[in-house]
């Protein structure tokens, strides 16, 4: 098995309190994963760890973290292997770069496109390819923070893109996004998914959820409370024991919501 992520006795800590405690976990880079979990589980903290931008806070011996196999991993190394969107990423571009901009950005790791960066016409043509796949280009020249929540947020996906990532990391991507955006964005996930683009979706809104997702793993208080594949995991019942309230899982030609009852 071609492993993206291996953890192994994995914890992180913010002062005294365990924000990821004692974490064991093997990714395949073959596996659609939705991570579910309430606000505050450690979801977060889990993407900034796969992300590289922080290691466990022990490193004893018997501590593994691995990211396709590697302890210590670049930016630029990274890219064409993980992609990742955050909303902390969409922050980032607050000033006034152009959607196609930010696209380009992607080559770079960079926040839009400086004057010692030398854009050659295949990345160009890229931009331009990914942008029509994600069907936003009447909005290329627009700029980012113009924009509606759900198109900046495909924007910054196509960034992502552009590298050919084996795994794409989408962290809450539906945060702040109205009805029509959320389905939008649905569409664009499976999309993505049919690319062969592997996808880990971090998440706490079952509406999220794409049925090309196979795995399931759920994270409560910092440590995962279940793992398992659809059909034993992505249930009511596991649902209401991980959020503490009773809920019904609903299904209506793929897409997902949940019911209180």
């Amino acid at each position: 098995m071609n492993k993206f992520i291996e953890l192994k006795k994995v914890s992180v800590l913010r002062g005294d309190k365990k924000i990821l405690d004692n974490i064991n976990l093997d990714i395949s880079s073959n596996e659609n994963v939705a991570i579910i979990g309430p606000n505050g589980s450690g979801k977060s903290t889990f993407i900034k760890l796969i992300s590289g931008r922080i290691y466990p806070s022990y490193t004893g011996d018997d501590t593994v973290c691995r990211l396709f196999g590697r302890t210590k991993w670049n930016i630029h190394d990274m890219r064409s292997t993980l992609g990742i969107v955050t909303n902390e990423l969409q922050y980032d571009f607050h000033n006034e770069i152009t959607g196609f901009e930010a696209v380009l950005s992607g080559f770079f790791s960079s926040i839009g496109i400086s004057s010692n960066h030398i854009v050659v016409k295949e990345m160009v043509e890229k931009a331009e390819d990914m942008i029509n796949f994600l069907e936003i280009f009447s909005l290329k020249d627009k700029k980012l923070e113009t924009m509606s929540s759900g198109e900046a947020r495909r924007f910054l996906i196509a960034r992502a893109l552009v590298n050919n990532p084996k795994v794409l990391v989408l962290d809450e991507p539906s945060n702040s996004l109205d009805i029509a955006s959320s389905l939008k964005l649905h569409n664009t996930m499976k999309k993505i998914s049919a690319l062969g683009t592997k996808i880990i979706l971090v998440t706490h809104l079952v509406s999220d959820i794409i049925p090309e997702m196979n795995r399931f793993i759920f994270f409560k208080n910092g440590k995962i409370f279940a793992d398992g594949q659809r059909g034993e995991i992505f249930t009511g019942d596991e649902l209401s024991s991980l959020f503490g309230i009773k809920v019904r899982l609903d299904e209506n030609n793929g897409l997902y919501g949940i019911v209180a009852v």
